[in-house]
Parts: C-alpha cells; structure tokens; sequence
C-alpha cells in the first residue's frame, strides 16, 4: 500500500479552522409580484422557485434566504421569523437544511401553523450515499400526503439536497397541492401539469449528461451536497472537501489527505466546490493534485429566477467540467 504524507499546506489550513463566512442577515423577498391571497413562506431560493411555479397569482409566496446564501449557515432576523409564524403555509425542504430554523419551524407548528416538510415526500438519501445507487420516485402526478405525518417525524435523519434531482422535486408537487388546498388554494391542475414539466426536464438533463462517458463519472464536491444529483445520474462520488451534509463541518487534515488519495486512486478530473465550502482550502488541495477548480451554483438561482434553468446550468457546468 502506498505510505501516504500529509500536506503541510492542506494540514495547516484545515488546523487552522478556517471559519465558513455567509450573511447571516436578510430581507424577506416576495417573489410573487402581482399575486394576492393567503401568504406561502419558503426558506429557500431553489425549492421556492418550484412553489412560485406552482401557484402562480394564487398566494403570496415569501422566500427567507436571500438568493445563494448558505442555508445551512444562515440565521433568521426578527422580521423572518415574524413573517413565518404569519405564514398561512410553510414550505419548508426538512431534514434540518434550514439549520437556523429548526427552533422556529418546531415553535410555529406547536402554535399552529401548517408546515410542509418537503423531503417527508420524497425517498430520502442517507449520509454517503454513492454512485449509481437507484432511489424510488413517486410514479405518479401525486402521492399521497398523508403517508408522512409532520407532527412528531424527526426531520433530521438523512440528506436534504433533494434539489438536484428534478424527479424529486415532481413527487412533492401532488402532496403539495395538498397542501395548499388545506388554506384555500386551488392549484390540482397546475400540480399535474408542473410534474409533467419537472419529467421532461429531467429527461433534457440526462440528455446533457450523455456526453460524458460512465467511466469518467465521478464528482469531487465542496461538501455532500449532490447526492441525489449523483444516484439519479449514475455518478460515483469519489468525496467531498467537507465531508458532511452541512458546510457548518470542520476541515479536518486527516479528511484531505484521505480525499488526495482518493482522488489520485479514482482518476478524478476535476474538483467542483460550491457555496460555503473555505476556498482556500480548495484551492490548496487543486494546487497539491493538479486539478481544476469548478465552482457550481448548487444553491444560487439563476437571474430568470427558473429551477429549470438550475437544473441545466448544473448539469451543463458539470459536463464542461469534467470534459474540458
């Protein structure tokens, strides 16, 4: 077995903590211009954007985080957490993403106020989960909402990045028109046609991801923040800078000098990083193994405020990527 020498460079950046800096401060930001009726809040950028679409003029849809923030290191103003517990419906992805909620979220349904946890209708993804390991999805338009009761279900086993998987998204569509319905919003046709959307995207992203050979499948990320992006799309995912779900993770010098192995063991090709994820430390471990650094908006909508074209700039920038 070949010895391996840790890197004074990378030990001396990990040990040094370097500390993960997001704005903790926001705006509460109306997406739904125009619109009228009851007040749907959204923590985040990428699944309020799947709401947006979903109820069009019907409610008022108020996302939290300011676009692109971290959300696992973000924390709620006063007026955020005014604004939730007004909220006629919360939308919230579950599995604790929205690290700095979870109090808020717990003490607004003990007080009643519906909260809709996404990733309770999904097949959630364990911690580690690996290449090409196949995970259900609803087959079809929607499931049913009451398999997964909220009240008492621990929302923090398991990974909450669903997002990457736009089939994922599709199987939350039907139980949240549920939802919705539950506060006077009638969105049962638009939830058929959304998931028939969210399908063919999926199909668009595949067709993208074509070009890049199965043996050249493999991911390096800032931390395990494509999971389902990786079991859906048949990729292996070699490691991560921060081995965890949450940026909020240390950098650890024995994780690096495993991930340098890995890498040169695997044939990786190049490194993405994403929000959240100490640059400094990318850049050294890139410098000591050769690789370029690709940086993927893996929590960032696009200008035109569109999932679908999140879903194609990532797929395109991993193939760029990987292939250039």
């Amino acid at each position: 077995m070949r010895s391996r020498v840790d890197s004074p460079v990378l030990a001396g950046l990990a040990l040094a903590g370097l500390s993960l800096l997001v704005s903790c401060g926001s705006d509460t930001d109306s997406g739904s211009s125009g619109a009228s009726g009851p007040s749907v809040v959204v923590p985040h950028e990428l699944l309020g954007a799947v709401v947006r679409d979903l109820v069009g003029g019907s409610a008022v849809v108020t996302v939290l985080m300011p676009n692109g923030a971290d959300p696992h290191d973000w924390e709620p103003s006063a007026k955020d957490i005014e604004t939730l517990n007004e909220a006629a419906l919360v939308v919230a992805n579950g599995l604790d993403l929205e690290a700095g909620l979870v109090e808020t979220l717990e003490a607004a349904e003990a007080d009643g106020v519906p909260v809709f946890h996404a990733t309770d209708h999904i097949e959630v993804l364990e911690a580690g989960h690996h290449e090409g390991e196949d995970h259900g999805h609803s087959d079809g338009d929607e499931a049913d909402a009451s398999d997964e009761d909220a009240d008492g279900h621990d929302h923090g086993d398991g990974d909450p990045h669903f997002w990457t998987d736009p089939l994922a998204m599709a199987d939350i569509v039907g139980p949240l028109a549920v939802a919705l319905s539950g506060v006077g919003v009638d969105v049962a046709d638009r939830a058929t046609e959304l998931a028939a959307e969210l399908r063919n995207l999926d199909d668009e992203v595949a067709t993208i991801l074509d070009e890049i050979r199965d043996d050249r499948r493999k991911l390096v990320t800032g931390h395990e923040s494509l999971g389902y992006f990786a079991a859906h799309y048949e990729f292996e995912l070699v490691g991560a800078v921060i081995p965890s779900l949450t940026t909020a993770a240390d950098v650890n010098a024995a994780d690096l000098a495993d991930l340098r192995e890995a890498i040169e063991d695997t044939g990786v090709e190049v490194i993405f990083t994403e929000t959240g994820t100490p640059s400094e430390v990318v850049d050294a471990l890139a410098d000591e193994v050769g690789l370029a650094v690709v940086e993927l908006a893996t929590h960032l909508l696009p200008d035109d405020g569109s999932y679908r074209t999140f879903m194609l700039d990532l797929a395109s920038n991993v193939v760029e990527g990987i292939t250039a």
